[in-house]
């Protein structure tokens, strides 16, 4: 429109993008308010409680250690690696806390119930189990085999039920008690490439909210974590299969980068708030709660923007094909670049050397 003087007034604001606005600044303002909400302590003190961490001698584990330690807390890790374990425990004893640090393997149900059981007699009745073990193995569909997806499920959804049903029966007797189960994005979304992952972590986060539903009655509050990629130095350790040395190099990269990782350390915090708070679920990471809401939202379409980000993923095959080989065995120039230098740092401050 002409103005009086030659002047043109601004076009009015259609109102597809007016509405486009509003939905971004909403959603800017629902990520805000999660992060401010997600750093909120609760009432819930760790001092003096009793707290079993599985899978606790290196990465997330024993970041969670740390931090239950340094707030006074009585914590028993375990473990299937007794050099790996001992490193953990000499660190986290070196204040004079009282850690307990027992080789175990939590596939085997026996084990399981002899961890909770020689934890309770040594510390005194578990008052949080945090059930954080786990495995990752990335590869095309092709090379992915029948018994990646039953070691998967033995360690991200039995090895957790056996563990529950072990501290249940004390838990119960006292009216109290806290479980955290460290699910997955993983266990919400799709992720190409890790089909045995997700199949088991979405188990995983079935079974922890159900947990949550039939034990708020006895005051025992289960918390589902569910964090995207963390920078915890574990990507060394995840198996990985088909063409080896692109599929770390892929993975690895994925989990140094800062706008698609999170820092191991603030990942454990916010998990600890959550804890302290009894919430029901708790998701770690904005690319990861974007993620999370979209596919909620709209299946079909993240499924299908999933398929093309598959299609810039390596393809099956590779000299070694089917075999499994650990992502330490499968460096190459690109995996060892500055493009990892984050995941380096955080392998040397978390034992996963």
């Amino acid at each position: 429109m002409l103005l009086l003087g030659g002047t043109t007034s601004p076009e009015p604001m259609k109102p597809d993008t007016r509405n486009t606005l509003l939905a971004a600044a909403a959603g800017a303002v629902g990520l805000l308010a999660a992060t401010l909400y997600s750093n909120r302590r609760g009432s819930y003190e760790l001092a003096g409680q009793v707290v079993l961490i599985t899978g606790g001698s290196r990465g997330l584990g024993l970041i969670l250690a740390r931090q239950a330690v340094a707030e006074g807390a009585k914590v028993a890790i375990c473990a299937r690696d007794a050099e790996e374990l001992e490193r953990a425990r000499q660190e986290l004893t070196q204040g004079g806390a009282e850690v307990l640090a027992l080789v175990r393997d939590l596939t085997n149900a026996e084990e399981v119930q002899t961890l909770v059981a020689e934890v309770q007699h040594q510390l005194g009745p578990i008052d949080v189990l945090v059930n954080n073990a786990g495995i990752i193995t990335a590869g095309p569909l092709d090379n992915i085999e029948l018994r990646d997806y039953q070691d998967s499920m033995d360690t991200h959804f039995w090895a957790p039920l056996h563990a529950m049903q072990a501290v249940l029966p004390s838990m119960r007797r006292r009216g109290a008690g806290r479980i955290v189960n460290i699910a997955s994005v993983g266990g919400k979304v799709p992720v190409p490439h890790l089909a045995p992952y997700c199949a088991s972590k979405f188990a995983l986060v079935g079974l922890s909210e159900s947990y949550r539903a039939e034990l708020l009655q006895y005051g025992i509050q289960v918390t589902t974590v569910c964090p995207g990629l963390m920078r915890t130095g574990s990507a060394r350790h995840a198996i990985v299969k088909g063409q080896h040395k692109k599929e770390y190099a892929a993975f690895i990269i994925a989990d140094s980068l800062p706008m698609l990782s999170m820092d191991a350390d603030a990942a454990g915090r916010q998990i600890w708030n959550a804890c302290r708070r009894g919430d029901a679920e708790v998701i770690l990471s904005v690319p990861a709660k974007v993620l999370s809401t979209l596919h909620g939202l709209f299946p079909g379409t993240t499924a299908d923007v999933l398929s093309w980000v598959n299609r810039s993923l390596p393809k099956s095959g590779g000299p070694l094909g089917d075999e499994r080989r650990r992502g330490y065995e499968s460096e190459s120039e690109l995996s060892r670049s500055w493009l990892t230098t984050l995941t380096r740092k955080a392998e040397k401050q978390n034992n996963e050397r």
